[in-house]
């Protein structure tokens, strides 16, 4: 998984690059694995300005503006909190696009309406913002590898779709 992350870090390099925008991250379930990708690119530098890795309650609220509110109606790991975490990370970066995820990679945690496996992306362009409910399977390590290649493959996507537009 990690040549198939490379390369689509590759690609969002280049479509960033070729249209002089930036990105930033914020990420929960992920520990930092997305920026980790999107850093071993060469000259990520022109590309990445940086990212959060926000594992507990307090940091997202204190480092990315997640409101407490949103924290106890919803919880951490939901479509509001990723909502916040990505809208809060792009106005403290001050980035064109931003990736964040929160979920629950296990072994424990997970409820019957949350189980271990779900995980909440989101993608703030200079548009909009739009989200990706996923559940995964497997243990601790192959759920935090399958976010972190599908976050990569949503946010190129998102990336090519505002371009394109």
């Amino acid at each position: 998984m990690k040549k198939t992350q490379f390369n689509i870090a590759e690609k969002i390099a280049l479509l960033l690059k070729q249209n002089d925008y930036n990105l930033c991250s914020a990420e929960s379930c992920t520990g930092g694995g997305i920026s980790k990708a999107l850093t071993d690119v060469p000259g990520c530098s022109k590309f990445f300005a940086g990212g959060v890795v926000a594992y507990s309650n307090t940091i997202k609220i204190r480092m990315l503006y997640v409101s407490e509110k949103t924290l106890e109606m919803f919880g951490a790991v939901s479509e509001a909190t990723a909502i916040e975490m990505v809208n809060g990370a792009s106005n403290v970066f001050g980035s064109d696009f931003c990736i964040a995820s929160t979920g629950l990679a296990g072994p424990s945690g997970g409820t019957i309406k949350k189980p271990v496996g779900t995980v909440w992306l989101a993608v703030a362009t200079p548009r909009n913002v739009i989200t990706l409910e996923c559940h995964f399977v497997g243990n601790r390590e192959s759920i935090r590898e399958q976010t972190i290649t599908h976050g990569l493959k949503f946010l190129k996507e998102e990336i090519q779709n505002y371009i394109d537009s």
